[in-house]
């Protein structure tokens, strides 16, 4: 067994860097989102609604089906939700 170690799961994961930073973003968004129905106290129903998508994909987000959402569609429910993203970027170390 390896002693390697990892800056993130995602790092350990995938097989790319790319890959590892596009699951990273993915995962802060879907948590966003997550939290903010949860502590808004909205069904699934009002969250897909004011997302402006379909219940079945709320309940997708909420089980943490990763691979079924890319950025935009992320970003987009955000938005709509009243979130505010925003996004640095750095040299990798």
């Amino acid at each position: 067994m390896s002693n390697q170690r990892f800056a993130s799961v995602w790092d350990a994961i995938e097989d790319t860097p790319e890959e590892a930073e596009n699951m990273k973003l993915r995962s802060i968004l879907m948590t966003a989102l997550k939290n903010h129905i949860t502590h808004a106290e909205i069904s699934q129903a009002e969250a897909a609604k004011l997302f402006g998508v379909t219940q079945p994909r709320i309940s997708d987000l909420m089980r943490g089906k990763i691979n079924l959402f890319g950025i935009d569609a992320l970003v987009n429910m955000a938005t709509a939700a009243g979130l505010h993203i925003e996004m640095r970027v750095s040299e990798a170390v």
